[in-house]
């Protein structure tokens, strides 16, 4: 009788509401400072830019996203052990707020790196625990738990989508700093709904899932400490030997990110707090961790190398409809939100559906396919013209698909298989896959050019669709390892 009376958001936890329009918000702000940010860097200061080099701005914007990423260890680690998953959402958000209020401001690439710290650090709060959130709403055999994360993830895209139509257009035809001043504007409207639902979830949001002991502490500190001295002496080192510059900086975050999600994965499957079962949970967890790395490097490209191929290459007007270039970045919401309803239907009537292995083999095949279909116009039409935004279109349309096959799946099986005394900082893994794929792509966009147009969307495109190949053989191994999850 119980559940007849349950107070629901279409048919989910009413909880999921809450987080649902949170999450929207913040995305608007995140995307909508990214629409137009590669833009910001490299064009010149006639223009309202920063006057980057293409290559510089590319790099820095690659390796941005893998930082905001890559700092949702500590978020996770923060939560899990001191302030509870509901506080470190909150101040997640207040610190992207001002770092969008940062970037706002007119004081040029000084502006521009206090902002990114902010935001890095920001993100890294709120993303992995406010997913975290959600999967705590569902019991661990709820058949609601893959629809409700589709939805969760359809709110993400709702406010991506509107972003870059909105500080995108405005950022780039009117003035940079008030498209800026906009995305700040949209997480502070996500903080006010986010703390006024706070009295829909549990005491346990309130509160760390594995407390620091009084007897660990000082051991933490001293790690602390020794961190930020290596930090230190390693900034001085550069400056001492006259390497302190933007390339060097990218590649040394590029190999961190890269080797973190390493040492994570030792130090969870070595900890005495997991037992055998929620082990051999983790270590079906690798394999999809890579599978979603090579995804996230393809699919958050849409910022990077296909922001810049819209702005070059591409006839900005489909008849008499003008756009911005950073008007092609709601490509990747728009798609996600029209194939959402199906794949939902999908995964909530398909009694016999693939597993979670089988899902990410297959979206890494499109994945790959998305980049190869962008190699199309340069073999037909060449490398140095405009061609139609069809192909652009046509592109997001088969990474979206890809993305419908990984990115809610991802979010559910993360939840499923993590440890218990690792709940959020599991979902940290989660995003350092994105954070890892971001750190490759830091380096690889350096190689794209006019020249190399073709070769680069080919090379990826096969790479990617060859590893999800080679997944499918492995399927069954890895739902052996899952343990009873499905």
């Amino acid at each position: 009788m119980e559940e007849k009376h349950e107070k629901t958001f279409f048919g989910q936890p009413h909880g999921l509401s809450t987080l649902f329009f949170t999450e929207m918000w913040e995305r608007f702000s995140y995307y909508g400072m990214r629409a137009i940010l590669l833009f910001y860097m490299y064009f010149a200061l006639d223009k309202g830019g920063l006057g980057f080099d293409k290559a510089t701005a590319m790099s820095v914007m690659a390796i941005y996203g893998s930082m905001v990423y890559l700092a949702s260890v500590v978020g996770g680690w923060l939560s899990d052990r001191i302030w509870g998953s509901f506080k470190t959402v909150f101040i997640g958000g207040f610190f992207i707020m001002l770092g969008h209020i940062v970037l706002a401001v007119p004081m040029g690439a000084t502006a521009l790196f206090i902002s990114i710290g902010l935001i890095v650090v920001g993100t890294g709060l709120l993303k992995p625990n406010v997913s975290e959130m959600v999967g705590g709403l569902y019991s661990e055999n709820d058949r609601r738990r893959d629809a409700g994360f589709s939805m969760f993830v359809f709110g993400i895209n709702l406010g991506s989508f509107v972003a870059p139509w909105i500080v995108g257009t405005i950022g780039q035809q009117v003035n940079f700093h008030l498209g800026f001043s906009l995305a700040a504007i949209g997480m502070f409207f996500g903080l006010i709904q986010y703390y006024r639902g706070r009295s829909q979830f549990s005491k346990e949001n309130a509160k760390p899932n594995d407390p620091i002991a009084a007897d660990e502490l000082r051991g933490i500190i001293i790690k602390v400490v020794i961190g930020l001295v290596v930090i230190a002496l390693g900034i001085t080192a550069l400056q001492l030997t006259n390497n302190l510059n933007i390339d060097n900086i990218v590649l040394i975050i590029s190999i961190v990110a890269i080797a973190l999600p390493i040492i994570y994965f030792y130090n969870m499957l070595s900890s005495k707090k997991i037992t055998k079962k929620e082990r051999s949970r983790v270590l079906a967890y690798i394999p999809l961790f890579i599978a979603a790395a090579v995804f996230w490097g393809i699919e958050e490209s849409g910022s990077v190398v296909l922001a810049l191929f819209a702005e070059d290459r591409t006839i900005l007007h489909i008849g008499g409809w003008h756009l911005a270039a950073s008007n092609f970045q709601s490509l990747n919401p728009l798609f996600i939100m029209l194939l959402t309803p199906l794949f939902v239907w999908l995964w909530s009537t398909w009694k016999k559906q693939p597993s979670a292995p089988g899902k990410f083999a297959v979206g890494l095949i499109f994945a790959g396919l998305s980049y190869m279909f962008m190699a199309l116009p340069g073999l037909l039409h060449g490398t140095t013209g405009r061609v139609s935004p069809f192909w652009l279109i046509g592109s997001w349309l088969i990474v979206e698909i890809a993305e419908m096959l990984i990115s809610p799946i991802g979010l559910s099986i993360t939840t499923k298989l993590a440890p218990k005394a690792f709940r959020s900082q599991m979902m940290s893994m989660w995003f350092l896959a994105d954070a890892a794929g971001q750190a490759v792509n830091a380096q690889l966009v350096r190689l794209y050019s006019p020249q190399t147009e073709i070769k680069y969307f080919l090379g990826i495109g096969i790479v990617s669709a060859i590893f999800g190949i080679v997944l499918i053989f492995f399927v069954k191994p890895i739902h052996k390892l899952m343990e009873g999850v499905d």
